[in-house]
């Protein structure tokens, strides 16, 4: 099959679907990559490394779509900036799309997807089952988010984060407070651990607190339910009152925090509020939130995407695609996550996609002119 990696059309997005130490395996396997020029300049590659591997190097992002089989990106299609045109149009009707495709932010998208027959997979929807680790995208992009949120808040804290001894006094270590334990929550841990930090973490599942404290981190304990989590380990939406109460087991820690770092997110709701506008004002001056909820609405009530504001001295940062950031690892990563989802879904060409195979179903979002994934159906009406 022919594998077409075009460049990632939205703006600030710096990452490759594909990198360069990938391709040979796929190649081994038969297939053909075709690479749009300068797709993984930001990311770190050049096109002479995607030609030493094996690939197709093509001058404009329709060469690649003209002649690709099947699509592997980063983002959902976008405008192309170059031709005004959106990728979801630009794509061969018939042929296939793997990506982080955002299909309830990307409703008319999902339709073009489904009218011109494109057979597409989000990543988003690979199910949270042992089979799929490999492929699990949301988890690989989490890790980084986790580990710069922290970087992050170090560099704006005006203090340090160990606990030192000098000639001039002791320092004594900075507190961290992580909201959510999730992929990005412990990545958060780890590395704020690793700077020396005191840390806290807190989350309503009661099944993460051994994790928690295996970082070495303290776990703030609450009032619980039985269904904190879905049976595929996320967090469920919550009743107001349960919020409630979280925010003030919350709040109770928040007059001793430098740090606070936010993960909390509902998979296709508005991410839940735990730091109200009269928290804030709990924490002491200098301190700074750090919050990876901020494009599902934030996890704090101060939170603007992609903003760094102060109120009272409390900085509060929205931030959004931070493994972007990181692209030269996040690229590597989506790379293995991508590919091994490709092998999966079309290890036997001769018999077509298997949609009895729970990945195979749960990651596809249209076929044969159809929206099969039910949250993006309802969502297009």
């Amino acid at each position: 099959m022919r594998i077409g990696i075009p460049a990632e059309a939205l703006a600030g997005e710096t990452r490759v679907a594909l990198a360069p130490s990938a391709i040979p395996a796929l190649i081994k396997k038969k297939h053909e990559v075709i690479v749009e020029s300068d797709a993984g300049l930001a990311s770190g590659f050049a096109d002479a490394d995607y030609e030493k591997a094996g690939a197709v190097v093509v001058k404009t992002r329709q060469e690649v779509y003209n002649a690709a089989g099947i699509v592997f990106k980063v983002q959902a299609p976008a405008v192309d900036p170059t031709t005004g045109v959106c990728e979801a149009e630009m794509l061969v009707e018939g042929t296939a799309l793997i990506g982080f495709l955002a299909p309830l932010a990307n409703v008319e998208m999902v339709r073009v997807l489904a009218r011109r027959k494109i057979t597409s997979f989000s990543m988003e929807f690979i199910p949270r089952i042992t089979r799929a680790q490999s492929m699990d995208a949301l988890s690989s992009m989490a890790t980084l988010a986790g580990y710069k949120a922290v970087l992050i808040a170090a560099k704006h804290l005006p203090r340090i984060f160990p606990y030192l001894i000098t000639a001039a006094g002791s320092i004594p270590p900075a507190t961290v407070l992580v909201l959510g334990a999730g992929v990005a929550g412990l990545q958060a841990i780890a590395t704020a651990k690793r700077l020396g930090a005191r840390v806290e973490a807190f989350d309503p599942r009661p099944v993460v607190k051994e994790q928690v404290e295996s970082l070495g981190a303290v776990f703030v304990a609450m009032e619980t339910v039985e269904d904190a989590q879905t049976a595929g380990g996320y967090a469920k939406e919550q009743s107001e009152e349960f919020l409630k109460r979280e925010q003030e087991t919350i709040a109770a820690r928040l007059p001793k925090c430098d740090v606070v770092v936010t993960t909390a997110q509902v998979f296709g709701k508005k991410a839940p509020l735990l730091i109200t506008a009269d928290m804030v004002k709990l924490m002491p001056r200098g301190s700074i939130i750090v919050d990876l909820a901020a494009e599902q609405g934030g996890n704090c009530e101060l939170t603007k995407a992609n903003q760094m504001i102060e109120e009272g001295g409390v900085t509060v940062y929205g931030a959004v695609n931070l493994p972007a950031t990181l692209p030269v690892n996040a690229s590597q990563m989506y790379s293995k996550n991508v590919s091994t989802l490709f092998d999966h879904l079309y290890k036997d060409p001769e018999k077509g996609l298997d949609f009895e195979d729970e990945i195979t179903r749960s990651s596809c979002l249209t076929h044969a002119g159809e929206i099969r994934n039910d949250l993006a159906r309802q969502a297009a009406g």
